[in-house]
């Protein structure tokens, strides 16, 4: 299995090689060492991940080193990964709109036909068909999500010069000389 392990790291970018290509093949010696002693089918299953692992990882860092891009949109992995910046997957605004707009709809749709007969009376004949106003609901939906995000990016853009993150900034290596003042 080092063997090939071994081949298929020469598969990355040199520079990738020669900061990482130690570190990694450590790191499988290590896994070796843990799965000693179980079962052959597991030390198969481990042979088979790790060259596939190594052959998208070759993959990738060959793309970022081309594009000096993450490929995570060209080749999104297997299971999500949590970010610290996206608490949800990207699509979950999208669906949540689309969810908000269907409701927005219906409602809208319930209404007119609520409203297109008239008020009870004794005689009542066949239904109108309904006024449907999707566009002004639409346009009202944009403009407050509009409004919304200028206020996220107002508030966004405060924060980024609050004096929490000037004091980060600073170097601890930089003292006030005696005899100035600020």
């Amino acid at each position: 299995m080092l063997l090939l392990y071994r081949s298929l790291l020469r598969l990355y970018p040199v520079a990738h090689r020669r900061e990482f290509g130690d570190e990694m093949l450590s790191v499988l010696v290590e896994v070796q060492q843990d799965t000693c002693g179980k079962s052959p089918w597991t030390r198969v299953t481990l042979s088979v991940r790790e060259s596939f692992g190594l052959l998208y990882g070759a993959l990738l860092e060959h793309y970022r080193a081309a594009t000096g891009s993450h490929p995570e949109t060209l080749f999104p992995p297997r299971r999500s990964t949590m970010r610290s910046e996206f608490r949800f997957p990207k699509a979950t605004p999208v669906l949540m709109t689309l969810i908000l707009l269907a409701v927005l709809m219906a409602i809208d749709k319930a209404r007119s036909i609520e409203f297109s007969g008239p008020y009870p009376s004794p005689q009542v004949g066949p239904l109108k068909q309904a006024d449907f106003t999707l566009l002004p609901t639409l346009l009202i939906i944009v403009a407050a999500a509009g409004v919304a995000a200028l206020i996220g990016w107002a508030i966004v853009f405060a924060l980024r010069r609050s004096g929490t993150h000037r004091l980060s900034d600073m170097s601890p290596s930089q003292q006030a000389r005696p005899g100035k003042t600020f």
